[in-house]
């Protein structure tokens, strides 16, 4: 089985035990640019928990993210560049196993606030599991409109298994969540009624794997709570 699609129902959740992540956060920067605080980073791992923990009004998903250590990286090109070396830097300092979320910041460029990887893809690729994200997405970063820190969360719902929230848009399997409802477009700013797909309910605009503003974003589902724990039995315990 490349990756789980059946649907993940609420009620799974309920007999789930908790899934606890070691992190190592990787600061990537060129000299003082980039060069995040302790308190940032720690920060933002709040955020995580916070997010997981259901604490902005969604469920609680009973994941929680616990900092091991800190390293930083004064290296211009990982920092400035960091799709193009990251089969440098990666291999270079991820620590851990598969269960193990090694978290990089950098400055991306274009539009782009983060990427991740799949839990499927760790067997074959193991030293490049991890998640970056823009520094400047981190809470109190200079991006507006997301600088909360929940480009981290956003990015980090993947590297638990969860697709976004307008995957296969109106049609085909979706996000394999069967209380997030359809969504045929991502979500730009925080829109009122947006409802994209003829079946029940308006676009999960609230959910932390659409592409709202932070300001928008507060939740994750009972069902993406139980397709975490299922994909995390099979690809990450």
């Amino acid at each position: 089985m490349d990756r789980p699609d059946d649907q993940s129902a609420p009620s799974d959740l309920r007999a789930a035990g908790e899934i606890s992540v070691p992190v190592y956060f990787h600061v990537l920067h060129d000299g003082s640019t980039g060069n995040v605080p302790t308190s940032v980073v720690k920060r933002q791992i709040s955020v995580l928990n916070a997010s997981y923990g259901g604490r902005y009004g969604g469920a609680n998903t009973r994941v929680t993210f616990h900092l091991k250590a800190i390293s930083r990286s004064d290296k211009a090109p990982w920092f400035n560049e960091p799709e193009r070396y990251e089969g440098t830097y990666k291999p270079m300092l991820r620590k851990g196993g598969k269960g193990t979320l090694n978290l990089y910041s950098a400055r991306i460029g274009g539009d782009l606030l983060g990427w991740s990887t799949f839990p499927w893809k760790y067997k074959s690729e193991p030293k490049m599991d991890g998640v970056t994200i823009h520094y400047g997405s981190m809470p109190g970063g200079p991006i507006d409109n997301f600088n909360r820190g929940f480009s981290a969360t956003h990015e980090v719902g993947h590297w638990l298994g969860l697709y976004h929230t307008f995957q296969d848009g109106c049609g085909g399997k979706g996000d394999r969540v069967s209380d997030t409802p359809a969504e045929r477009d991502p979500t730009n700013g925080c829109p009122s009624g947006k409802n994209t797909c003829p079946a029940f309910g308006n676009d999960p605009v609230h959910n932390f794997m659409d592409y709202s503003y932070d300001t928008c974003m507060s939740s994750f589902t009972a069902g993406q709570g139980a397709r975490m724990h299922k994909v995390w039995a099979a690809y990450r315990r």
